[in-house]
C-alpha cells in the first residue's frame, strides 16, 4: 500500500471525515474493492499510479467490501470493483469493471483540475495572444514539474511543430506510451510530422505529373504525388493515387500505399466521410 497522504483505507468510523468532509477540499475517489477480485488487483495498480500522480487533485478512498460490508450496501454496490467519484458530499459518477489507465484519466478529467492543467490554460491564452515563446517557456517549466505528462507533452510538440522545428516535436511523442500514442490527436499530429518529412525528400509536382503521363505504371512517381496532394489538402486525389499504387502493387516499397493511407485516416479522423468510403476500398482490396 503506498504510504501517499492522497490514498486512504476507509472504514464506516472515518468515512464521514476521510470521504464526506474531503469530498468539499477535492474530488475523492471511492474503490469498493476485495481480496479474491482478480479485477479489483488489476485496478488497484492503476488507480494507485494516478492518484500520486495527481498528487492530491484528488484522495482515493479504497473500502475493502468484505470487511466494510454495511458500507458497501449504502453505496449500492453490486459487483467489484466498483469506483465512485464523491464531489461536494454527492456521488457524481461512477464505473464498474478494471477500466484501462486511459479510460480511468477520461473519468476523472472533466472534474479534476491539477497544477498543470492550470499552466496548460494560461499557456494557450498567451499563445492565441500571440506570445508564442512565453506559452513554450511556461509549458516547458510545467513538463520539467510533472514530466509524465502527456497533455502537456502533446501540446508542446503541436507548439514547436508550428515553429517549424518537426523533429523535436517528433522526438517528444516519441516519448508517450503505447497508450497514450493511440489518442487521435496524437496520431493525426504524428502523421503530418511523417508527411513533412517525406516532402522533403519529394520531387516537383509538375515533373511528376509529366511523368505519370508518359508512364501510368511509374508507381514512384504516383506515390510521391500522393503526398503533394495530401500536403495541398486534396485528400481524396492523395487517396485515390495510393488507390492506383494498391491496385498495381500491393507491396510497392513495403505497402506504402497501404500506409499512405492508414496516415491520412489518422490524420482526418475515422468518422470522416472520404475516409470511410476509402476504407472501404482499401479493405476490400486486402480481403
Amino acid at each position: 500500500m503506498s504510504d501517499s497522504p492522497y490514498i486512504l483505507n476507509v472504514t464506516a468510523e472515518d468515512f464521514q471525515t476521510s470521504v464526506i468532509d474531503n469530498s468539499f477540499k477535492q474530488p475523492v475517489l471511492l474503490d469498493f474493492w476485495a481480496d479474491w477480485c482478480n479485477p479489483c488487483q488489476a485496478l488497484i495498480p492503476v488507480l494507485t499510479k494516478l492518484a500520486e500522480e495527481y498528487n492530491g487533485a484528488f484522495v482515493l478512498a479504497k473500502i475493502n467490501s468484505d470487511e466494510q460490508g454495511e458500507l458497501a450496501a449504502q453505496a449500492g454496490v453490486r459487483s467489484l470493483p466498483t469506483v465512485k467519484l464523491v464531489i461536494n458530499g454527492q456521488i457524481v459518477n461512477e464505473f464498474m469493471g478494471a477500466l484501462p489507465e486511459s479510460e480511468v484519466r477520461k473519468f476523472l478529467e472533466p472534474y479534476i483540475t491539477t497544477e498543470a492543467d492550470t499552466i496548460l490554460d494560461e499557456a494557450m491564452q498567451a499563445y492565441e495572444q500571440g506570445k508564442e515563446q512565453d506559452a513554450l517557456d511556461m509549458l516547458n517549466q510545467a513538463l520539467a514539474n510533472d514530466p509524465q505528462n502527456a497533455k502537456l507533452k502533446i501540446n508542446i510538440a503541436k507548439l514547436v511543430a508550428n515553429q517549424g522545428d518537426h523533429d523535436s516535436a517528433t522526438a517528444l511523442l516519441d516519448t508517450l506510451s503505447d497508450e497514450q500514442a493511440q489518442e487521435p490527436e496524437v496520431k493525426e499530429l504524428k502523421a503530418q510530422l511523417k508527411l513533412v518529412n517525406q516532402l522533403k525528400e519529394a520531387g516537383d509536382p509538375n515533373e511528376l505529373k509529366q511523368r505519370i503521363e508518359k508512364d501510368p505504371d511509374d508507381l514512384e512517381a504516383l506515390l510521391q504525388l500522393s503526398k503533394f496532394m495530401t500536403a495541398s489538402g486534396d485528400y481524396q486525389e492523395a487517396m485515390e493515387l495510393l488507390i492506383k499504387i494498391m491496385i498495381k502493387d500491393r507491396a510497392f516499397e513495403g505497402g506504402a500505399a497501404r500506409q499512405g493511407l492508414i496516415d491520412i485516416f489518422d490524420m482526418l479522423g475515422h468518422e470522416n466521410e472520404l475516409v470511410k468510403k476509402y476504407r472501404r476500398k482499401m479493405f476490400s482490396m486486402l480481403h
